[in-house]
């Protein structure tokens, strides 16, 4: 019984070993036939023509929406508010009353400069009578001394008396002045008690209640009671970054994008360009320098059709039935957005998808045909040589071709020079065509992406 099992077991170690032996000949027959494995070392790439497009140059950024025209309110003067005349959203002109304060200590102080005016006028025409006295006594002296009846002293003392009461005179007339000065600015801080709308527009913010106490100062900038803003007169302020600002100018047109109108795209162009920086993270690995941009949005928002401000929410009835909303939208300050910055547009620009161009150092390849001596010498001291290059296939090879490159859309990169219309250009794998092409590797285009482009 042993030995019958162990003859089995031989016999199934030999069709082992026949079955691997054959096997191991078919796949070296079908590696050097090139059956499978390819043989031929032949790299499968993707490919597109190379064509003319009008390429449009866009910088993208995101930001929020705020009115060109906004307006802080702060009192110059501090106070308890008794009376509120606004809510927020209101519509405002120009002149309307905001607000009041209470008046009662700036009408005492108006009281107390009019009456320290009216004081000191009194001691002004005082002092003219003191001076009138003086000038009679010293005509009177003069005539005496020329009669030889008073001495010359005397005739001095006369003289130093009027000098005085011309001094006091004219201290009396300051005093005055200043005085009226004072009565003025008690009376403008009585006047500041009440305040105004600077400007036309609507109550986009409103800080204050009624009873509440503010405080203002003529130097600096006191309690922020509300803004006003002109809310027809919109913009985006964006952040760009520094590697595209360069690329924006004043003018330039642009779309936009609001998070609370998904399905709509505004007009808007660029009336602004920051000239500083504003950073975040100094310092640290994430730092980010971006420059802000303001795009005032064209088309007419906040505004019913007779152009007349358009109260949040508001519908009308008609027929017992609400009326539609209005087709114009309504945006309000702080809502974000998305920008679509059209900074240049080149027309019938020769160009291929951007995953064909990449950068080849020519001193690692073996072109002795675009050697220069500048090549020659950095690959000589182990210096780069980094070019912008695409691959193009002809007669079944990758051939590198050095390109000058120009703006790029979303898909496309113009070509200023180095290539012609009509070349087949390798856009693929991204493996090839940033590492693995070498000029003169045989390549084959993958079937269905050919037909693919065909039918594009």
């Amino acid at each position: 019984m042993a030995k019958k099992k162990q003859s089995t077991t031989r016999r199934i170690l030999k069709w082992s070993v026949g079955v691997f032996g054959l096997l191991v000949i078919l796949g070296l027959l079908g590696f050097s036939t090139g059956l499978f494995g390819g043989g031929d070392n032949t790299l499968s790439v993707d490919a597109e023509d190379v064509e003319r497009r009008t390429l449009t140059q866009v910088v993208t950024a995101s930001g929020r929406i705020q009115p060109e025209v906004q307006v802080k309110i702060s009192p110059d003067v501090s106070g308890e508010v008794i009376e509120l005349r606004v809510r927020e959203g209101d519509f405002v002109e120009q002149g309307d009353l905001l607000a009041r304060l209470r008046p009662d200590v700036f009408e005492a102080q108006v009281e107390r400069a009019r009456a320290n005016l009216a004081q000191n006028q009194a001691t002004l025409a005082e002092r003219r009578a003191d001076l009138i006295r003086a000038e009679s006594q010293l005509n009177r002296q003069r005539q005496l001394f020329e009669r030889e009846a008073i001495s010359e002293s005397d005739l001095e003392e006369s003289e130093t008396n009027y000098e005085v009461a011309k001094a006091r005179l004219e201290a009396a007339q300051f005093q005055v002045e200043s005085a009226r000065a004072s009565l003025q600015e008690a009376d403008e801080d009585l006047k500041q008690t009440s305040i105004f709308a600077p400007m036309s527009g609507t109550v986009s913010k409103l800080d204050i209640e009624l009873g509440e106490r503010v405080v203002g100062t003529a130097q600096q900038a006191g309690t922020e009671m509300m803004r006003i803003a002109r809310l027809d007169q919109m913009e985006l302020e964006i952040d760009v970054n520094e590697n595209d600002v360069v690329n924006v100018a004043v003018g330039d047109t642009a779309s936009i994008e609001v998070d609370a109108y998904p399905e709509s795209t505004f007009r808007g162009v660029v009336t602004e360009i920051a000239n500083t920086a504003r950073v975040t993270s100094e310092g640290t690995q994430d730092q980010v320098t971006n420059f802000p941009v303001k795009v005032r949005i064209l088309d007419p928002h906040n505004r019913d059709s007779d152009g007349d401000p358009v109260s949040p929410g508001e519908l009308e009835a008609e027929e017992g039935q609400l009326a539609e909303p209005a087709a114009i939208a309504n945006f309000r300050p702080g809502m974000t957005g998305t920008v679509d910055v059209f900074t240049e547009t080149v027309a019938d620009a020769i160009s291929v998808p951007i995953q064909a161009v990449t950068v080849r150092d020519f001193t690692q390849l073996d072109i002795s045909s675009s050697d220069t001596a500048e090549t020659q010498e950095q690959r000589r001291s182990g210096r780069e040589d980094l070019r912008r290059v695409v691959f193009v296939i002809e007669d079944g090879k990758a051939q590198i071709r050095e390109v000058r490159t120009g703006i790029t859309d979303e898909t496309h990169i113009h070509i200023r020079d180095g290539l012609a219309e009509g070349l087949r250009v390798i856009t693929g794998p991204y493996s090839a065509v940033s590492r693995e092409l070498a000029p003169d590797a045989p390549v084959k285009e993958r079937e269905d992406r050919r037909m693919a482009s065909r039918r594009d």
